[in-house]
């Protein structure tokens, strides 16, 4: 069955690369709803935009949808990361900004309210995209697959210069509440090197270390150090499910990333539903849905963060 928010959220912050103030409001919504965004401050004429694969515009650093008459909302993954984390599969979520406040970085204020709030079960069979065959997109620097695969899962492996990160792996089954308890409140990180050529560029405006992990070297330089030691990869496999979230139905299959971002895993959903035979839309039968991510997510097991 398909689930919705027992009730309104709503969250208020700055975005990460524009530092404008925004709120947003996650409401329930009907069954085949899907997730859509709503610029109010555009007004009514403005329309809804699909959280969808087939409405991203490529950007570097964050996911960026565009609706039908060209408005944007910017660096999405996290609360999508969060719905499909915690099993909402129906939300309208209201915003007056063009870009998601970025709260602490990661994903775990947004899961932390959809706990506490609860879902609404709506009596309507849910579709998963189940992968038959692998599909794989790659550049000079990364790539990305997905494989069939009987439950949902993930692999991701980074290397980065800085020794604070340094090569990181990490392979994990996304069933049973593990997005909850293992990636929900990984923070989105940066170097330190990097931080005044991205503020250069009109980006990271709204960005601080209370908002992100700044590394320099072999030093952390956000108060408090790191939630994990291997917090970097982590995010890289939340925002990887954030934006595979866009691919409008569960995804039943394996996603495997090396050194892969926003860009190559939309690329990499182009790519699927582009291979004829690679993918097919299912109901998911009672064994299937209880593998999902969500289901067997707990308040109780929700990472405490500061």
């Amino acid at each position: 069955m398909q689930n919705t928010l027992a009730h309104n959220i709503s969250f208020t912050g700055v975005g990460l690369h524009s530092g404008t103030p925004a709120r947003i409001e996650v409401q329930p919504a009907p069954a085949n709803f899907g997730v859509q965004f709503q610029r109010i401050d555009l007004g009514v004429d403005a329309g809804m935009i699909p959280a969808r694969w087939d409405h991203v515009e490529q950007t570097a650093l964050c996911t960026r949808l565009v609706g039908p008459s060209g408005q944007t909302v910017s660096t999405i993954e996290h609360i999508m990361a969060a719905l499909a984390g915690c099993g909402v599969h129906n939300a309208k979520i209201l915003i007056d900004g063009p870009e998601v406040p970025i709260m602490d970085g990661s994903a775990a204020p947004f899961v932390g309210e959809i706990l506490r709030t609860g879902l609404r079960t709506q009596q309507v069979a849910l579709k998963v995209i189940r992968v038959l065959a692998p599909v794989r997109v790659e550049t000079q620097s990364g790539w990305a697959a997905l494989a069939p695969s009987a439950t949902p899962e993930m692999t991701f492996h980074i290397d980065f210069a800085d020794a604070a990160i340094g090569q990181q792996n990490r392979a994990m089954s996304l069933s049973n509440g593990a997005f909850v308890r293992e990636l929900c409140d990984a923070r989105t990180f940066c170097r330190s090197a990097d931080v005044d050529a991205m503020r250069a560029q009109g980006l990271a405006l709204g960005g601080s270390l209370e908002n992100a992990v700044v590394v320099d070297g072999d030093q952390i330089l956000s108060p408090g150090g790191l939630r994990h030691r291997d917090e970097a990869v982590r995010h890289k496999m939340l925002d990887a499910l954030g934006d595979l979230a866009l691919a409008g139905a569960p995804i039943l299959g394996r996603y495997d990333g090396f050194k892969s971002g926003h860009s190559m895993t939309n690329e990499l959903l182009r790519r699927l539903f582009a291979t004829p035979g690679a993918w097919a839309i299912e109901t998911a039968t009672p064994a299937v849905a209880a593998r999902l991510p969500g289901v067997g997510a707990s308040l109780a097991e929700f990472p405490q963060v500061a």
